[in-house]
């Protein structure tokens, strides 16, 4: 658990809360297109990142953003912090492009779900982590029975699918 904790990985979620709240400390929460813009070459420029941007693997915006996004969208259209966050999404992209540094621009899963998490009463950020460890076991554990059940090595995303899977058991049994 305590791996999943750095800046980059676990606690990522909580560096994107303390970064929109120190923008909102420093230029108000209804702030302008071009002010947010300001404030993101500023962050950029004293040589550090925008938190919730890029990943490792991905060179696209990362699809379980797209999905809080929808979620959000559905549920929580006049959250303040949402409306920041979605505003930042038609921002940040294009800064980071033409910065010329960045290899990926488009958020990722940590730029929105520690917004789910404040909106939905999670508020202590220090648990934010194990919630992430949590989920981290759930999926090892249904690695660890589909593994014992039928001999298949670890699951990478580019792997076979459950419904790939399922087809692939159908065409064995019929």
């Amino acid at each position: 658990m305590n791996g999943l904790a750095g800046p980059l990985h676990g606690l990522a979620n909580q560096e994107v809360l303390v970064w929109l709240t120190q923008l909102q400390k420093e230029v108000g929460k209804d702030v302008s297109d071009d002010k947010l813009r300001d404030y993101i070459w500023n962050t950029l420029n004293s040589g550090r990142v925008v938190p919730g941007y890029g990943h490792a693997v991905l060179r696209k915006t990362d699809p379980r953003y797209t999905c809080q996004r929808e979620f959000a969208l559905k549920h929580l259209p006049h959250d303040p912090m949402f409306k920041l966050v979605a505003q930042l999404y038609k921002i940040v992209p294009n800064v980071l492009l033409e910065q010329g540094k960045a290899k990926n621009p488009w958020p990722n899963v940590d730029a929105h779900s520690g917004v789910l998490l404040q909106y939905y009463g999670m508020t202590e950020m220090n648990y934010y982590t194990v919630l992430f460890g949590v989920s981290r076991a759930l999926g090892v554990l249904a690695q660890l029975i589909w593994s014992r059940a039928l001999g298949f090595p670890l699951e990478r995303p580019k792997s076979m699918s459950t419904d790939g899977l399922m087809k692939f058991v159908d065409s064995k049994s019929g």
